[in-house]
């Protein structure tokens, strides 16, 4: 086990095998660019080191932050893949995953139906693949009818919840608990962390850029959806029509259901292209006027280590007066351990990781 400062990790194989001792180190990284809380453990091999193999299962335990009893930091956890190096001592690198790892690496293709929430849908993902649920927040916002072909079970998750978000519900993210599989509302963890110079924060990085920015949002639909029952009026002003000649429709250019403009004179032009085949020209607007945005801003923090922090936790940071959320989080488990974290404002996160349906 670490035991530095008198602290205890546990990581225990196949239910079995406590490997005390020959743990040397422990990372736990997490992003809003992933579903899955990944580990990265190093041991040093020894006679009594049991036999590795893939689709083991693993459970990562220790003291949370603040706390006095051991928890899971992981569970259930599955051995993906392990690597070993000898220099005249053998080390084994084990990389494990939280079992929502199986939504990312297959792909199906399924038939949702109207109306259907993303709670819905997540609760039946999980089913088919066998993922235990806990209590699933309710999403609220019926979705259209969706047809996925071939892709990944995750990239189905990800385009449920940004329609969710992207026609005025919650942000939400699928998380792995030792209880089950739980739809998130980000921000809504109990504990909200404050973070400061000189108490649990060694160094802050901050960087504003255009890069990201958007100024121009240019919504496109289908002809035939946009006349069917929108009316001429309600297109924009800026929709060109183009006569084919009885050329392939599909070689013509798409229809402009909607044109929204943020703060050229400041930032100029940055426009991005947004093809909607769901809602209607108002939910069109809508979604547009959303992802406007001018200077980017985002922060780096490492410090003390806060064990228990995830992915879409709100958290707070002293003197910069604004609600940040976790993008990104890396734990370097002991005592004292270290963190590094990047934070953003929710208004960034929803333009980023929620931002096109």
């Amino acid at each position: 086990m670490i035991r530095p400062g008198g602290n205890t990790y546990e990581v225990v194989l196949a239910e079995r095998f406590m490997l005390g001792e020959l743990v040397e180190s422990i990372v736990l990284e997490e992003s809003l660019d992933e579903i899955s809380l990944r580990a990265a453990v190093g041991l040093v091999a020894t006679p009594d080191l049991p036999d590795l193999v893939p689709g083991q299962s693993v459970r990562i335990s220790g003291i949370p932050f603040g706390g006095s009893d051991m928890a899971d930091l992981l569970n259930p956890g599955v051995l993906w893949d392990w690597s070993s190096r000898d220099s005249g001592q053998k080390h084994i690198d084990l990389t494990i995953y939280d079992r929502t790892i199986y939504l990312s690496k297959s792909e199906d293709e399924m038939l949702m139906s109207k109306g259907q929430t993303a709670s819905q849908r997540l609760s039946r993902y999980a089913q088919n693949w066998g993922i235990p649920l806990a209590g699933l927040e309710e999403s609220s916002v019926p979705l259209s009818r969706s047809l996925y072909r071939a892709q990944t079970i995750y990239s189905m998750i990800q385009a449920d919840l940004k329609e969710t978000a992207a026609y005025g519900g919650e942000m939400y993210r699928p998380r792995m608990t030792p209880d089950g599989l739980e739809l998130f509302r980000l921000g809504s963890n109990t504990t909200v962390w404050s973070l400061e110079l000189e108490r649990n924060v060694l160094d802050v990085a901050q960087r504003q850029t255009l890069d990201g920015a958007v100024t121009q949002v240019k919504v496109l639909g289908s002809e035939l959806k946009a006349r069917a029952g929108q009316g001429e009026s309600a297109l924009s002003e800026e929709t060109e029509t183009t006569d084919n000649n009885g050329e392939d429709p599909t070689q013509a250019p798409s229809l402009v259901l909607a044109i929204e403009k943020g703060d050229i004179a400041r930032y100029g032009t940055l426009q991005k292209m947004v093809q909607d085949s769901k809602g209607s020209i108002a939910e069109a607007r809508t979604q547009a006027r959303q992802m406007l945005s001018g200077i980017q801003e985002t922060f780096t923090v490492s410090g003390i280590d806060i064990n228990i922090i995830r992915a879409g936790d709100r958290i707070e940071l002293a003197g910069s007066g604004l609600e940040l959320l976790v993008t990104s989080v890396r734990h370097e488990l002991g005592v004292p351990g270290r963190m590094s974290l990047e934070l953003a404002t929710p208004d960034y996160v929803r333009r980023k990781y929620y931002g096109s349906v």
